[in-house]
């Protein structure tokens, strides 16, 4: 809830923290008399921005590093392309699909070898999708009450147009374009 606060964007995409947000104006530390918020160093916005995007993709600092220098070498815009390569990880994947509610609980569930890529195990929340990759509940976890719960609602929500669900599989039909990817931070400054 303090991230949520401080960043008063609610980057885990969870209705608990939409509520937070609309109760909470003010970021924690910062006593509510203070006249207007100073004006931060581009440095000091970069950070923050960098920070709603590793809290929100859950990656370490030296992960973000990694796609951002990744990033750098293919064509486009940087910032655009290190969200391309944020939002293929597994995790985000297994969140995206609707297996999960949330990022961290998908982190949990794919450390804890519920899901399979390919028919294979695959318990790397960092691991990158292809196109073409299908992403399945594992059979022996088809019985997992939160898996189930979260399967249902995924089948009445729309998924991202990159990714099809077919109830305890999902396929990654195509990479993601930028504009398919909910804005979480302004990437471009980072």
């Amino acid at each position: 809830g303090k991230m949520v606060r401080r960043f008063g964007i609610n980057i885990f995409g969870n209705a608990k923290y939409d509520r937070l947000l609309s109760k909470k104006s003010t970021p924690p530390g910062s006593a509510s008399k203070s006249k207007r918020p100073s004006k931060m160093s581009i440095y000091g916005q970069q950070l923050i921005e960098k920070q709603k995007i590793r809290y929100a993709y859950g990656v370490s600092e030296k992960q973000l590093r990694a796609a951002y220098a990744s990033a750098k070498k293919l064509p486009g815009v940087t910032g655009s392309n290190m969200l391309i390569l944020l939002e293929k990880r597994f995790d985000n994947v297994v969140y995206r699909l609707g297996f999960c509610s949330s990022r961290p609980q998908a982190r949990q569930l794919v450390r804890h070898g519920h899901f399979t890529v390919n028919g294979k195990k695959m318990d790397i929340p960092s691991a990158v999708m292809a196109p073409g990759d299908v992403i399945a509940v594992a059979e022996k976890s088809k019985d997992v009450k939160v898996l189930k719960e979260n399967v249902d609602i995924a089948t009445a929500v729309s998924q991202p147009g990159w990714l099809t669900l077919d109830g305890m599989s999902g396929k990654v039909d195509r990479l993601p374009e930028r504009d398919e990817i909910p804005t979480i931070a302004d990437e471009q400054i980072v």
